[in-house]
């Protein structure tokens, strides 16, 4: 018998992003309902044959979204709040598109649509510690699931038709639960037994149709978990084993160890048992004699969140004991999560240096590793030999490269002090000049930082990358753009502007390719929500910063203006996260290299001028360890990276920062310690909930709640974002709140934009009023 090969699930987007160009066509109406369905069977029928021509005998169906897989569950379960157009039956595109949308109220009569009433979309946030976010379901005490999507059935016969047998993916029931939001002091957890007959439905469907195995994802499992989840896990899994006994289910976890929660893993009723090695390889080892001799075994050997070649050799010495104790049969070799976190392919990375791309592995790649090591198992090393030596070598370019380790950097890094990372004064010394500088009113408006980067600015940066236009032509064009942006922020009234970051294509990528050490690929993209993807700056040596980055458009954009123009800058923790990280130094040193780097840029600006630098640290909390044991280190480097980068300017001069899908309850001392004087939040989709974490532990700085929910093209009204402003009044005190949307405007539309800020400024304008009558 061979050694099976699976995987857990793999990038949906397509090869060229074909599904992200397919939502936004079917949502603006170039094409319909039945182009988007053939698109997205066209790309699952591709991606199960190209798993079955590398040799993966185990193959994921139902691991394909249109947006993500916890709205597909809630989907499913017929978890759909009111005001989405759905009450019985099967649920619809639109509903579900709703939900992940939001919807619009009448046309108002400038003809946008959306700018009074409507529903929001749900809220959403980051799928554990990864870049990937999830729109978190809404659950209530009187909770009624019922069967109202087949589509894991539906993929899984598709598949069959098509000649490939699966093995179905789904949302593990209490992973499902523990992730979804419930009103404060209710425990989702109680719907348990409400919950479980749907999954068993959904089961019971899939066996009748020919599966004969099912993957159920609970990376709960490598959480801190209390006895209502454990009780909760034996019982959904119990139910499970009696209910479906004729299928198989493969138990699935990672993101980290399963640790503590390792026996009850095992004990579960089920047929397998995933491990991730790559962040919990001490679970091997802690298995021993526990798994019973019939469970199947996968082993997540290969990295599956990030984007270097494996060490083979190190993988077999990993392997070969296990696999001689429990023989093929019960073992199967798997990355260490879904692939969806990496892209698709490094062959097609044909502008890359060639010496870094040898030292990569995508998507593709990884299979072909897995297939290698299953290959060596069996019929030895010898049988691979090539491939085993090529790998080496990759290995040892990479190791001896005089790209990746440099002396300045190294040395600059051991000189650094905890002086460095020390603001002059408090922040109330600061707060006080910092007023007596700007004179800003009461509620202060402004912007996160960027603006909508139309069809235009897109085709000149394509036109600039093929030679059709010079460089002198490029920046003219994108100074126009920049005037008519600044003037615009002028005519409705913010307080403070931004440039509108038309030059940036990315929020990382523009400062990773100015910074030494970082590499980029042409195709290297991931999703992170919906139609949203973006390329991973791959960092792969000790970083430097050549020359300044930002100084020259933001004196540009000053010049244009006698209001206050932030500078803007996305933060060391940010970039880090964001980015495919090198594994040969620990990424706390990596971060403060970044932070390094850009403290000479903050210095840079200041004496430009600027007076206002924000330094975006929308990835803080995602780098967050899963288990509570293991944050106080990452917040302790994280924060003092901030600092690093921060902390070199005068009192007067103010520092913001900006962070996104975040439950803070549990860093707020951390946030508190970056010491930034106003930070701006997500908030709106929470209706100010956050806020809670700030009121409770008197956060001392200035606040900007977002009032502006811009994943969404829906326009909140004045009345809306003024309610979501008195909300946050009974939270904090006036004069520390400050106006603005929950996050960059880059991914919307000018009409939309345009409309909803006028409402922000004038939602503003009249809590000026009302607070000084």
């Amino acid at each position: 018998m061979s050694l099976a090969i699976a995987t857990l699930g793999t990038p949906r987007i397509g090869p060229r992003r074909e599904l992200k160009f397919a939502l936004e066509a079917y949502w603006s109406g170039r094409i319909g309902r039945a182009e988007l369905l053939e698109t997205a069977a066209a790309l699952r029928a591709a991606n199960w044959a190209d798993q079955a021509a590398r040799g993966v005998a185990v193959i994921p169906s139902n691991d394909f979204s249109f947006y993500d897989q916890m709205l597909d569950t809630a989907v499913m379960v017929g978890a759909v709040p009111a005001g989405y157009g759905w009450t019985d039956g099967m649920v619809s595109l639109d509903s579900y598109f709703a939900m992940a949308r939001g919807v619009g109220g009448e046309d108002c009569a400038c003809g946008h649509p959306g700018h009074g009433g409507g529903v929001p979309a749900l809220e959403m946030t980051k799928w554990f510690d990864t870049n990937y976010h999830y729109l978190v379901p809404e659950l209530g005490p009187g909770q009624r699931f019922v069967l109202a999507s087949t589509k894991p059935v539906d993929e899984f016969r598709e598949a069959k038709a098509f000649g490939i047998h699966t093995r179905p993916v789904l949302v593990g029931p209490v992973t499902f639960l523990r992730l979804a939001k419930g009103a404060a002091g209710f425990d989702r957890l109680t719907l348990i037994d409400r919950l479980l007959p749907v999954y068993v439905d959904v089961l019971k469907l899939l066996a009748a149709n020919g599966a004969d195995w099912v993957q159920m994802d609970e990376p709960v499992l490598a959480t801190d978990i209390d006895a209502a989840a454990r009780a909760a896990l034996i019982r959904a899994y119990g139910l499970i084993a009696s209910a479906v006994p004729n299928l198989k289910v493969m138990l699935t976890s990672y993101f980290g160890p399963l640790g503590d929660n390792l026996d009850l893993a095992v004990s579960l009723p089920t047929a397998g048992l995933h491990l991730d090695l790559m962040r919990g390889r001490d679970d091997l080892a802690e298995i021993g004699g526990r798994i019973p001799d019939g469970k199947v075994l996968s082993l997540g050997v290969i990295d599956g969140r990030n984007v270097w070649r494996a060490d083979l050799d190190a993988c077999l010495d990993l392997l070969r004991p296990i696999v001689a104790r429990r023989g093929f049969d019960h073992i199967q070799l798997a990355p260490s999560c879904s692939l969806l976190h990496v892209p698709h392919d490094v062959e097609a990375e044909t502008g890359l240096d060639p010496d870094i791309r040898s030292w990569l592995a995508f998507a593709r790649q990884k299979m072909d590793e897995l297939a290698v090591l299953g290959r060596a198992l069996e019929s030895g090393s010898d049988a691979v030999a090539d491939a085993l030596a090529a790998t080496r070598a990759a290995r040892a370019s990479r190791l001896s490269s005089r790209r990746v380790v440099r002396s300045d950097v190294r040395a600059r890094l051991a000189a650094v002090t905890l002086a460095l990372a020390e603001r002059p004064a408090p922040f109330a010394e600061r707060a006080a000049l910092q007023r007596q500088r700007f004179g800003l009113p009461p509620f202060p408006t402004t912007t996160i930082g960027s603006f909508p980067q139309t069809q235009d600015v897109r085709r000149a940066r394509q036109a600039l990358a093929k030679g059709a236009i010079s460089e002198a032509d490029y920046r003219d064009f994108l100074k126009t753009e920049t005037a008519a942006c600044v003037r615009w922020q002028e005519e409705i009234g913010l307080d403070v502007l931004v440039h509108g970051e038309f030059e940036r294509n990315d929020m990382v990528q523009y400062f990773g390719e100015k910074l030494d050490g970082f590499a980029f690929t042409q195709h290297g993209w991931v999703q992170s929500y919906g139609s949203r993807c973006v390329r991973p700056p791959i960092l792969y040596g000790d970083v430097a910063r050549p020359e300044p980055m930002t100084v020259d458009w933001w004196r540009h954009a000053q010049s244009l203006t006698d209001k206050p123009m932030k500078a803007m800058l996305t933060g060391p923790v940010t970039i880090l996260n964001w980015s495919f990280v090198r594994d040969d130094i620990g990424r706390d040193a990596a971060c403060r290299q970044i932070a390094l780097a850009l403290r000479d840029e903050v210095a840079d600006l200041e004496d430009a001028g600027a007076a206002m630098i924000q330094i975006d640290e929308a990835a803080l909390r995602e780098g967050l360890p899963i288990r509570k044991a293991d944050r106080a280190r990452y917040l302790d480097w994280a924060v003092e990276s901030f600092r690093l980068t921060s902390s070199g300017v005068g009192n007067a001069t103010q520092i913001h920062t900006h962070m996104c899908y975040s439950e803070f309850n549990d860093i707020i001392a951390s946030i508190a310690a970056m010491d930034a004087d106003v930070i701006s939040i997500e908030c709106s989709r929470s209706k100010m909930e956050l806020l809670t974490a700030f009121a409770d532990f008197h956060y001392p700085n200035d606040i900007g709640p977002g009032v502006y929910d811009i994943h969404s093209p829906r326009v909140p009204s004045v009345e809306e974002m003024a309610g979501l402003i008195r909300t946050a009044l009974g939270h904090l005190p006036a004069e520390r709140i400050w106006i603005n949307p929950d996050c960059g405007l880059k991914t919307r539309g000018w009409p939309e934009v345009q409309a909803a800020l006028a409402n922000m400024v004038a939602a503003a304008r009249d809590l000026r009023q009302a607070t000084t009558r």
